[in-house]
């Protein structure tokens, strides 16, 4: 795969996925390092180029990854890696590696092996919708087929060896990224994220550990990786979000019922903005995009998915909005091209109206 071919590509829709409506994304990953090899926020940097050499063949050589795009950090440039972090393929201390470090992914992004982050191997999946089990059985399969093939660091007592102490264990970090503006409009989303918390589960932003809900998307993760087995870990957090996507749906019905023209107030004002604005910043368009997303789901628009606000999440991002134009676009520039682009794309759009049944 060419990443030039790969970004300048309209962005793939997302098939659908089961409670898509508010789960809009479910991931595993698993953290992996070598026997014998220093962690690599302990190595030298050649110590790094030489653990890079041996995984990233093995990688490529997975089945599922056979004709993945594969590279090293070093060969990106500063605005393709941040685009992967827009995508949620990298983090942004990954980005910011340079020699030692690489980088492989499928086309569709549902799987990403991310070497020498943090730790040696940092393999995930990405699935639509609620699919914890099903994204864990792809990555599962990953880590079985690199076991044959490299030796992991790894002991009785404390299972598999990483570099920050909550990864050991099963290494595994489940999340699911939320889309609750529901709860947010009802202003509920502060108590249920005390009470997630005390289950032992962490809450964070849209881009993961310190990070703010931008869009009224939220990231659920399991915190603890010793002591449980990754089956029981992904089925505890099954259950939670399920929970959780109850709560919404009924927070939704609850402001239907009780404050309707409230909802509505919300939904068109953000849409008359959109629609007419000249410059917008990000934070800005991802909160009104939030509830556009959310007039989508109540029947407001006609002609308007859910996949095209998702698409107007990504690519109104300051990466892909820089990837777009040669010139290098200061803060100003690009909330007016950002402008620029939503009127076009909502032009066609007729404004929301409320359902003749509500």
């Amino acid at each position: 795969m060419n990443l030039e071919e790969y970004l300048a590509s309209p962005v793939c829709a997302k098939p659908e996925g089961p409670e898509d409506r508010i789960v809009m994304s479910s991931r595993v990953r698993l953290a992996r390092n070598l026997r014998d090899h220093a962690f690599p926020t302990w190595a030298k940097q050649k110590g790094r180029i030489e653990s890079l050499q041996l995984i990233r063949p093995a990688v490529e050589s997975l089945p599922k990854l056979d004709s993945a795009f594969s590279a090293g950090m070093e060969e990106l440039a500063t605005v393709d890696k941040q685009i992967l972090v827009e995508r949620h393929l990298i983090s942004r201390e990954h980005a910011a590696k340079k020699a030692g470090s690489g980088v492989v992914f499928v086309e569709d992004e549902s799987i990403c092996v991310m070497i020498n982050e943090e730790d040696h191997l940092r393999m995930q999946a990405i699935l639509p919708g609620l699919q914890v089990q099903e994204a864990w059985k792809v990555v599962d399969e990953l880590d079985t087929q690199l076991e044959e093939k490299l030796e992991f660091a790894a002991t009785t007592e404390l299972g598999y060896l990483t570099a920050c102490p909550t990864n050991l264990g099963t290494a595994i970090r489940v999340s699911a990224m939320l889309h609750l503006p529901g709860l947010v409009l009802a202003e509920q989303i502060n108590q249920i994220i005390t009470s997630v918390q005390k289950l032992g589960l962490a809450v964070r932003g849209l881009y993961g550990e310190g990070t703010e809900a931008l869009g009224n998307v939220f990231q659920v993760s399991n915190q603890r990786t010793l002591g449980e087995s990754e089956a029981e870990i992904t089925e505890r957090l099954g259950k939670v979000l399920r929970q959780i996507i109850e709560n919404e749906e009924n927070a939704r019905a609850t402001l239907l019922e009780d404050k309707p023209h409230t909802v509505y107030n919300h939904i068109g004002r953000a849409y008359g903005i959109l629609a007419n604005a000249h410059i917008i910043a990000s934070k800005e368009t991802m909160n009104l995009l939030s509830l556009l997303r959310l007039g989508v789901d109540l029947g407001m628009f006609k002609g308007l998915d859910r996949g095209v606000i998702d698409e107007l999440f990504l690519i109104t991002q300051p990466a892909h909005l820089q990837k777009q134009h040669t010139d290098k676009l200061d803060a100003e520039e690009r909330d007016v091209r950002r402008a620029e682009m939503l009127r076009t794309r909502l032009r066609k759009i007729e404004r929301p109206r409320i359902p003749k049944n509500k």
